[in-house]
């Protein structure tokens, strides 16, 4: 079993923040494989369903994000899971907008949300590191990641979101593969040019075979979904 945290901040007034893109990955993998619906358990949105064959808890905690914590280990002690068995989708700001990364351990790079998992449960955990992109002052950081995605962010956080759902059970068996089967659908092959690739020494090519995913028919689309996101806010 496999513990597949979003983390975001709960509510409407957040919903479609920078910050909150690790409920946007989680929400399309629920959608796109037809996860159980959602309900409150560990102080969190609950939904559980199957990747690859493996049954996955996705959660995504309500205690905003300095605590999420609590919630991420309160469902490891209840399923005696150990860090190795989470894995935690989040926004990352030193990532340029639609990269994706995937790593195990280390610190929290000044994340609160990854800051209190790590205080709760150890650093050994899985990441999934979606880049937002950095505002390029410091001081803005708080203001970026609290703002919600523009117009323009669009154009990369429809695919990058649809493509981490249809990939997805790869999360359940190889997370290294997950990340080169997202970035390679967004960043395709250049034409040859007839030309042999120069790689350096040890540098590894991975090959990606799309047909190994099947989509399945859902209702409504992604497009549907974000689009409140992204329309004009009326005053009140």
């Amino acid at each position: 079993m496999l513990l597949l945290v979003g983390l975001g901040n709960p509510g409407g007034t957040y919903a479609g923040n920078r910050h909150n893109i690790g409920f946007m990955a989680v929400d399309e993998i629920v959608r796109r494989h037809n996860f159980s619906a959602e309900r409150t358990k560990f102080q969190s949105l609950v939904s559980e369903g199957k990747l690859a064959g493996e049954k996955i808890l996705v959660i995504k905690p309500q205690t905003f994000m300095n605590e999420s914590g609590r919630a991420v280990s309160e469902a490891m002690r209840f399923y005696k899971l150990t860090p190795d068995d989470v894995v935690v989708i989040y926004d990352e700001l030193d990532l340029a907008t639609g990269k994706i990364r995937i790593k195990k351990g280390g610190g929290a790079a000044g994340h609160n949300g990854i800051r209190s998992i790590t205080n709760h449960i150890g650093a050994d955990f899985h990441r999934v590191r979606l880049g937002i992109g950095h505002p390029g002052d410091k001081g803005l950081v708080h203001s970026h990641v609290l703002s919600d995605f523009g117009k323009r962010d669009q154009a990369w956080l429809e695919p990058l979101l649809d493509e981490i759902g249809r990939a997805a059970d790869w999360i359940a068996t190889d997370l290294t593969r997950f990340q080169a089967a997202v970035a390679s659908a967004l960043s395709p092959a250049r034409p040859s040019t007839g030309q042999k690739n120069k790689t350096s020494t040890g540098t590894q090519k991975v090959s990606v075979d799309r047909k190994t995913y099947i989509e399945k028919t859902e209702d409504g689309s992604l497009a549907d979904k974000l689009k409140g996101f992204f329309s004009p806010k009326k005053d009140t």
